[in-house]
């Protein structure tokens, strides 16, 4: 009797430390891969049939999925939801909760997590919604934008540039983060500066700094897929 009483005692407790919360600078999967006032950025990583800690977004985010992926996605407090996502699907969600995220795929779950810094900047809480995307060509390439009423404002994009291609620069761009979706190779124009070169692998990211936008050629053999926030 005391057997079956101790062990009716010990699954709560069990069950509670296996749901503990912790910050997400302390969930195993997520690797902080740069941070500034504006973002600070975690790349991910999910082992097949594995899942994250319980942990807790506190900031606004965008995401950016690195390969197709299926999900569990266990909010706290809420029934658990299946998600699938395309590679290269990038998407906005307003932070202040806590989760688990199951990988129920046999590859890897990988994304790029950007939080927002100043989201305590916006007018009011929670976040709106981000505007519906908007989808646009030009010569090479296209892209699918969208804007996030989060702290100051951002733009997001996902772009995609044939070889050869490039975006045109704009005047007195403001900073922004480039995520690379595929492996690509870049040249970054920027007015009055020599040209730089661009080269990431799957789900690096490089901060480019603002004055201007820089204009992006793609100079490798092969599509470029990368997702950009502009600040």
């Amino acid at each position: 009797m005391k057997r079956v009483l101790f062990f009716f005692l010990l699954v709560p407790l069990l069950y509670s430390q296996t749901t503990t919360e912790v910050e997400i600078t302390a969930e195993p999967s997520h690797h902080l891969a740069l941070e500034n006032q504006y973002v600070r950025v975690f790349q991910v990583e999910v082992a097949p049939h594995a899942a994250t800690l319980m942990h807790r977004h506190r900031h606004d985010y965008v995401y950016v999925t690195l390969g197709d992926a299926h999900l569990s996605n266990e909010v706290e407090g809420k029934p658990p939801t299946e998600v699938k996502l395309a590679d290269g699907d990038t998407r906005f969600t307003p932070g202040n909760f806590a989760h688990i995220a199951k990988n129920l795929s046999d590859q890897p779950f990988r994304n790029v997590t950007i939080e927002l810094m100043q989201d305590h900047k916006s007018p009011q809480r929670p976040t709106p919604a981000p505007e519906a995307p908007v989808e646009a060509t030009f010569p090479g390439g296209r892209s699918k934008n969208f804007y996030v009423k989060s702290g100051n404002g951002v733009k997001v994009s996902e772009v995609t540039l044939e070889p050869g291609a490039s975006m045109p620069s704009r005047a007195f761009g403001g900073p922004q983060l480039l995520v690379a979706i595929n492996d690509l190779d870049l040249r970054s124009d920027i007015r009055s500066t020599s040209p730089v070169s661009v080269n990431l692998k799957s789900g690096d990211v490089k901060w480019l700094a603002g004055g201007y936008a820089p204009m992006l050629t793609n100079v490798g053999k092969s599509p470029a897929r990368f997702a950009t926030l502009e600040f």
